[in-house]
């Protein structure tokens, strides 16, 4: 793990999950950290430099970030790239959320650009309501990691979730806090198009049948013209845990294209 200080001074913890070729840089979404992406490093690394950021309030950064704003969020992927040099990266909710406002607003550092259920649409006062309500319904801490991935929803989501948990000395809790995350998720309310429009790198936007964005955003987004958009039918907000290699199968061809 690397240790890095953010312009405005927080810690921030960028993982070299190592590989050789081209630097990418994962970013994860709300309550997300950079090790749920290890299914995805398993072969990516074969092809590129893979580094993977935990965000601010998340994971191995600083918990407890004064400044949860977009700028900062912003700052912080460019802080990693600025380690890593030159990247496609590729970012998942509000970690797209951030990918993409990064590489409008700083087209030298972004090579390409892959977007996991995210747009400019951004999430609204409903969506900031919800995720409220969803954490503080769960039931931590949990006894052990195996409920917390049943509760979490199961199969390779749920999985991915209870690695991101720390033993405590009651059990198994979130390495966040659910006020940052609330808080953090209430600075992205509100569009971004403006910004969409400006990226210059070659995207790649994947979508889930059952995921949060609707279609109506994803035909503007693919109105841009550097842009493709794919949906996988069966895939969810989390397609790259939920459809694996269809994820894949289209990152692997993007990135080759």
């Amino acid at each position: 793990m690397i240790d890095l200080s953010a312009p405005d001074g927080t810690r921030l913890a960028l993982h070299d999950f190592g590989g050789s070729g081209r630097p990418v840089l994962l970013v994860p979404g709300l309550c997300g950290y950079a090790g749920e992406w290890s299914a995805t490093v398993a072969w990516l690394a074969g092809t590129h430099h893979v580094f993977g950021l935990d965000p601010r309030g998340h994971g191995e950064s600083e918990r407890r970030p004064a400044d949860v704003s977009r700028a900062a969020h912003v700052a912080d992927v460019a802080t990693a790239l600025a380690v890593t040099g030159p990247a496609t990266v590729i970012g998942q909710s509000l970690g797209g959320h951030t990918a993409l406002l990064t590489a409008a607003g700083h087209p030298e550092l972004v090579a390409r650009l892959v977007l996991a259920e995210a747009g400019p649409e951004g999430p609204d006062d409903d969506t900031v309501r919800g995720v409220d309500r969803w954490l503080a319904a769960w039931p931590v801490p949990f006894p052990d990691r195996a409920a917390a991935a049943a509760y979490l929803g199961g199969g390779l989501v749920g999985e991915a979730w209870a690695r991101g948990l720390r033993r405590g000395p009651d059990g198994w809790c979130p390495t966040f806090d659910r006020e940052v995350m609330v808080a953090t998720i209430a600075a992205a309310v509100g569009p971004c198009w403006g910004e969409f429009a400006r990226i210059a790198c070659p995207t790649l936007v994947v979508t889930g049948g059952a995921g949060y964005l609707g279609a109506e955003e994803c035909a503007r987004m693919g109105q841009h013209p550097l842009v493709t958009a794919v949906r996988i039918d069966e895939a969810g907000h989390d397609v790259h845990l939920d459809s694996p290699r269809q994820w894949r199968e289209l990152v692997t061809g993007f990135l080759a294209s």
